[in-house]
């Protein structure tokens, strides 16, 4: 990030709604004990998934990839009546964390938390999505596209994050690892998809907002 990107990211963030106690500390903590922590969605792109789903108003929320909680506790704050967020995690290392902070935040009743292979666990899930929000293996974002699409009710959404992954999917030649394949595959196969629509948002590492029409 450039001097003048992060100008502007200070400046959003000092004109929008900050965390609330339990996601700062969340934020705070997560980069003092975790492993890779910018993983987390953070403020900016925590918010903007709480507000989609406060729009959206869902009945239920797949996650994909949990981390140490930080959006699915944004996701879960606009649930419906009675809605429930289904996140599954593979690392179970850190489980302990992010439940620690469901029940903090007083949405461990609206949260059920799976640990596993996604990949194994979603055809097992009888539930119609209203949102799925992926944040996984990059490399298996075509695989988890392709387990869920079937799930999400009409005018359902998805949103996966890291879909610009630091730039690299504008470089076939340079960068030919599977998680920045995996990213343009995915995107690739979006883009042309005729059962959904789509737009790209370049907050952060780019988010695809995905519409199942």
């Amino acid at each position: 990030m450039n001097d003048y990107e992060k100008a502007i990211e200070n400046y959003v963030l000092s004109h929008s709604t900050p965390e609330d106690n339990i996601l700062a500390e969340l934020n705070r903590v997560t980069f003092l004990k975790a492993i890779y922590p910018r993983m987390l969605s953070g403020p900016m792109l925590g918010k903007l998934l709480e507000f989609l789903s406060f729009m959206l108003k869902p009945k239920y929320i797949l996650e994909i990839g949990t981390f140490t909680g930080y959006s699915a506790i944004c996701l879960a704050k606009g649930l419906s009546v009675g809605g429930k967020l289904i996140t599954i995690e593979k690392n179970d290392e850190i489980i302990k964390f992010s439940s620690n902070y469901f029940q903090k935040s007083g949405l461990s009743d609206k949260i059920e938390l799976l640990v596993g292979d996604a990949l194994e666990i979603v055809p097992s899930l009888d539930y119609q999505f209203d949102l799925v929000f992926i944040d996984a293996e990059k490399k298996e974002y075509v695989d988890y596209y392709s387990l869920v699409i079937d799930k999400i009710r009409p005018g359902g959404f998805i949103i996966a994050d890291n879909v610009l992954w630091d730039g690299k999917v504008l470089d076939k030649v340079k960068y030919t690892d599977k998680e920045t394949k995996g990213i343009r595959a995915f995107n690739e196969l979006i883009s042309k998809d005729p059962r959904v629509e789509n737009i790209i948002i370049p907050i952060r590492d780019g988010i695809s907002i995905i519409r199942k029409i």
